[in-house]
């Protein structure tokens, strides 16, 4: 069989022809959950007070720690059956069962005082504040800025002062 050497050959010259390098079909396939068919990863959030996660996608798995905090962001980097492997701000992962998170998507303040705007600018007139560790839920993002609402207020802040999505994330509201 001579004609497969000559294929393999043909198959990566277009492989490495093709945008953005060398791309694999595992690093493809890596952008779509196998159990859900939704991106990965992704953003979501803590739907209860009291999750427990632990060290693999099952009960038999040993738990590592409880997250104590409704709402809190997450994002999700790996499925398996009813498990969702998930990485917090401070780059811990765990497995968690999927009931225990929402779609509903939040944001964490990590700035130390952060001012919601009336408009995507700096210069823009402050409408409230929130300090280091408030969760506040997410309306929209624009290239730096996202639209968040906490406790009635409702404003815009730069994404550099919170942590729950991608950097060149835009969403609409």
């Amino acid at each position: 069989m001579m004609f497969r050497p000559i294929l393999w050959a043909v198959a990566l010259s277009l492989l490495a022809m093709a945008p953005g390098g060398t791309a694999t079909a595992t690093e493809t396939e890596a952008e779509i959950g196998t159990v859900t068919k939704l991106p990965i990863p992704r953003y979501v959030s803590l739907r209860s007070s009291k999750i427990n996660v632990r060290r693999g996608p099952g009960l038999d798995y040993r738990k590592d720690w409880v997250f104590k905090r409704a709402g809190w962001p997450v994002k999700i980097v790996d499925e398996y059956g009813d498990w969702r492997r998930i990485v917090d701000k401070d780059e811990a992962t765990g497995w968690v069962f999927h009931a225990m998170l929402t779609g509903r998507r939040t944001v964490l303040i990590t700035g130390d005082t952060v001012f919601f705007r009336k408009k995507p600018r700096v210069t823009a007139e402050a409408t409230a504040g929130a300090e280091r560790g408030v969760i506040a839920k997410l309306r929209q993002c624009q290239a730096e800025w996202c639209e968040v609402e906490q406790d009635g207020h409702r404003g815009w802040v730069l994404k550099s002062d919170v942590w729950g999505v991608e950097p060149g994330e835009v969403s609409g509201d």
